[in-house]
C-alpha cells in the first residue's frame, strides 16, 4: 500500500507529483522548495528558506505517520549560503542528524529560491 500527501506547491498538480509518499516503512519527500502555505513570497534569507523547506518536509513525514529522517539532500544556488543553510539544517535535524549532502546547482525553478531539500525517513521509528 502506498500513502501520499500533498502540500501548497503549485507544481505538484502541474507536474504530476506529490510532496511525499510512504511505502512500507520508507517515506520519501520530494524536492521541497521554500513555498509558504499561504502563497506569500519566500523568505529572503537562505537560513529562513532552509527552515521553511525543512518544516514543510517534516510536516509531510508527520502526516504519513512520522518517522526518523535518515538522509537529506540540499540543493543550493550560491556556495556563499552554505553556512546559513547548514546552520538551519542543524536546527532542524541536529539532535538526531541524518546523513546529508549539499550540492551547488546552477538554478532552481524560481529565481528567488536559494535552497531546495529532499528528505528520506524510516516510518514508525523513534528518533534516536
Amino acid at each position: 500500500m502506498i500513502d501520499r500527501v500533498s502540500s501548497a506547491s503549485p507544481f505538484e498538480d502541474r507536474y504530476g507529483f506529490c510532496r511525499a509518499l510512504r511505502v512500507g516503512d520508507r517515506i520519501e519527500v520530494a524536492g521541497t522548495a521554500p513555498i509558504p502555505q499561504d502563497g506569500s513570497d519566500p523568505p529572503d534569507s537562505a537560513f529562513q528558506q532552509m527552515l521553511l523547506c525543512g518544516r514543510i518536509a517534516l510536516k509531510a513525514i508527520d502526516r504519513l505517520g512520522g518517522g526518523t529522517p535518515i538522509r537529506t539532500r540540499m540543493f543550493i544556488t550560491n556556495p556563499a549560503d552554505q553556512d546559513e543553510i547548514g546552520r538551519a539544517h542543524g536546527e532542524l535535524f541536529g539532535s538526531r542528524p541524518p546523513v546529508a549532502t549539499m550540492v551547488v546547482v546552477a538554478a532552481l525553478l524560481d529565481p528567488r529560491w536559494r535552497v531546495e531539500i529532499e528528505v528520506e525517513a524510516v516510518a514508525g521509528t523513534n528518533p534516536g
